[in-house]
């Protein structure tokens, strides 16, 4: 017990900061109905890291994270300036284009790439389990800085229309994105986005309600994850993958035997009303 302990915690106090911000950007992902948003930037940020790679730089550092925030960056521009197509075409179909189309681009590079297959396992499920102080002393500030900037212009980023305030909120996503994937990989990521924010959205209406649900939930699937993948020596990042999935539907079944409950009693109570004396 103490050596899974002393092997877990760091990556599971990453996992904490990763799902704390990205259960809120989750949130606003959900009400901009932008969903796959996150695993396009993801990809994209994947496919700079994938380039740094080929030209000789190791995946965890500087000159990678530089590339992939770069190609991430230019990402948030294309879809800042492309948010007024909306009236026509939705914006998902062009998010589905740069995903598809980075996903394709990354596989067609690391081909012939002397332990590509190696590399494409990494960028899809990272290995979060290896992460410790020295990811924490980056994330975390990194991450408070903005999570306080979208708490103080949450007012005109929600209200976004503006091509400032659009490319603000695509660019800072992309941020956190891009540092979540060289620690996470892309389908970790994802379930980090999603899930915890799907579950927050299905039990209350206010934000902060949804935010205290989502990362409770984020946090104790994680750390369900972690003990599954270290009991049955299963990859780290697939396995927390599969148990934020087996959570959603466990979630959602509550959820809706919940809703039938309450619409059982209602209808009863209205068709038995009270009588007046």
């Amino acid at each position: 017990m103490t050596d899974a302990l002393t092997l877990l915690w760091p990556a599971f106090v990453v996992a904490i900061c990763l799902v704390g911000i990205h259960a809120y950007f989750g949130i606003e992902v959900l009400r901009r109905k932008v969903i796959f948003v996150d695993l396009a930037l993801a990809q994209i940020a994947a496919l700079g890291a994938t380039v740094a790679f080929l030209l000789g730089h190791p995946v965890q550092s500087a000159a990678a994270y530089g590339y992939s925030l770069s190609f991430t960056l230019a990402a948030a521009v294309l879809l800042t300036f492309t948010r007024a197509w909306s009236a026509r075409i939705p914006q998902e179909a062009l998010i589905g284009v740069i995903y598809v189309v980075a996903a394709a681009a990354a596989i067609l590079l690391i081909d012939r790439a002397p332990q590509g297959a190696e590399h494409l396992k990494q960028i899809l499920t990272g290995n979060i389990v290896t992460s410790g102080i020295d990811e924490l002393v980056f994330i975390a500030p990194l991450y408070l800085v903005i999570a306080a900037l979208h708490a103080i212009l949450r007012r005109w980023l929600a209200q976004g229309g503006s091509v400032a305030w659009e490319f603000l909120f695509y660019a800072t996503f992309g941020i956190v994105v891009t540092s979540s994937v060289a620690l996470a990989g892309v389908l970790l990521v994802f379930s980090f986005l999603i899930i915890p924010a799907v579950i927050g959205v299905l039990y209350a209406d206010a934000l902060a309600r949804q935010l205290a649900i989502g990362w409770l939930a984020g946090a104790m699937t994680s750390a369900a994850g972690l003990a599954i993948s270290f009991a049955f020596d299963l990859p780290t990042g697939a396995t927390i993958v599969a148990t934020f999935g087996g959570t959603l539907l466990v979630v959602a079944g509550f959820w809706r035997a919940f809703r039938r409950g309450r619409a059982g009693a209602t209808s009863r109570s209205s068709a038995h009303p009270a009588r007046i004396l």
